[in-house]
This record gives structure tokens, sequence and C-alpha cells, in this order.
């Protein structure tokens, strides 16, 4: 098996709790799996009057285009999403006839206050479905990132998450697998 996972996280701080579970999950990945992060610093909103992409969007784009699967941290700004990571979909949507994104398996997972980013997950899971991505069922991953289970630079210190983590980069390869079979 060789895989290719691209993890987004929608938090753009470089210490956050988010940009933490993307580094925890690079290193829970199954044998022949590899995970890239992609880098949404210097990605514009969305404008269909941008002719000419930023070499930073082309940049994800391309990241996006080789992945196998995408690995989705999803902050929780006023119970939904976080606009980085919108952002980053509009703009693989508009690839014609959707193909960066349609039929791609996803993970998702999530790093917030007390329900720890589950009504934002959600949402995703609604952008998801117009998107033709194919989300992960289960494990689902809901870190609360104020209740210790992270250090001062936004690592990863609960071992329960962790577990989740590594069970659910092993349920996506698996998915990815199926969808490609």
């Amino acid at each position: 098996m060789s895989l290719n996972f691209l993890g987004i996280a929608g938090s753009l701080r470089r210490k956050s709790t988010n940009q933490g579970l993307l580094r925890a999950a690079s290193t829970r990945l199954p044998a022949g799996v590899e995970m890239d992060l992609a880098d949404l610093m210097d990605i514009p909103f969305y404008n269909a009057d941008i002719t000419d992409k930023p070499a930073s969007v082309v940049s994800v784009l391309e990241q996006i285009g080789r992945a196998d699967a995408l690995v989705l941290a999803c902050p929780e700004y006023n119970y939904s999403l976080a606009p980085a990571l919108k952002n980053i979909l509009d703009w693989a949507s508009r690839e014609p006839n959707n193909t960066l994104l349609a039929g791609k398996p996803v993970a998702i997972l999530g790093a917030g206050g007390g329900m720890g980013t589950s009504r934002a997950q959600y949402h995703l899971r609604q952008v998801c479905v117009y998107l033709d991505l194919h989300p992960l069922n289960k494990p689902e991953v809901f870190a609360n990132a104020f209740a210790g289970g992270f250090n001062a630079d936004g690592d990863l210190t609960d071992e329960r998450i962790a577990g989740l983590i590594t069970e659910q980069m092993q349920a996506l390869a698996n998915w990815t697998l199926k969808h490609k079979a």
C-alpha cells in the first residue's frame, strides 16, 4: 500500500491545537502512508475576478491533486467551520468538473471548546456532500483544546485522543483503498 494524505488545518496559527492534531496524525500513519501538510497562510479569499491564480493557491491545489485522501482539521468559529478551511475548498471546487475533490476520501478531526468542534464538523460534512467528497464516518475525533490535552505549542499530549487519531488514520487508509478499487 502506498498512499498520500494531505492535512489541511482551518486555523492559520502555527501553535494552534488543530495544527497540532495534524502534526499528531502525521506521526500515527499506517505503514505505506505519507502525509503532507498544506499551508493556507497566503491563500486569498476566493474571487472569480482573480483570473491568474496566486502561487500560494496553485501550490495547495497541486497538493490536493496529488493526495489520495484529505485530513481536515476543523476549528469551530461561531458554531461553524473556519473561513480559511472553507476558502481552500471553494478554490479547489472551481477546478473544471470538480476534479480535485469529487470522490476523494476525507477524515475530519478538530480541537476547540467544550464540544470539541462537533458543530463545525457536522457543518463541514454538509459542505463535503455538495463537493462530492467522501467523509469517513468513524472514528470521530473531537478534542477539547482547553482541557489540558495540548501543550503551549499546540502539540497533542492526550493519549486517548492520540489513540483515536491512530484509529482514524488506519480507517482512512482502508476507506481510501476501498474507493481506489
